[in-house]
């Protein structure tokens, strides 16, 4: 089993920042793809940014631009640096990890979710 504990979402008025961590642990040989997820009321979960065991990366047209991810392997751990935050960017984010397990399963897991809040 996988644990994500994520966390740096609150409150922010819109043009300010916020960054969010994932860090992953449990019995993992190896993480692939790492990314965060967002889902607004009322919507669809959707895809925000990933970034694979290689660090490309892909983001969603709407934050490409204005938010950053990042990994640092050796702390099993995902970041998304969100700048110039608008109201509508305003969701549940959720941390994706893609991880092959010690028994050689590869498994989706994801985090609890943090809330982000951006006042107009």
């Amino acid at each position: 089993q996988v644990q994500l504990v994520e966390s740096g979402g609150g409150l922010v008025q819109a043009g300010g920042s916020l960054r969010l961590s994932c860090a992953a642990s449990g019995s993992i040989f190896s993480i692939n793809a790492m990314g965060w997820y967002r889902q607004a009321p009322g919507k669809q979960r959707e895809l925000v940014a990933v970034i694979s065991s290689g660090s490309s990366t892909n983001y969603a047209g709407s934050v490409k631009g204005r938010f950053t991810i990042s990994r640092d392997n050796a702390k099993n751990t995902v970041y998304l640096q969100m700048n110039s935050l608008k109201p509508e960017d305003t969701a549940v984010y959720y941390c994706y990890v893609n991880a092959k397990m010690l028994s050689q399963m590869t498994t989706d897991y994801w985090g609890q979710g943090t809330q982000v809040t951006v006042s107009s």
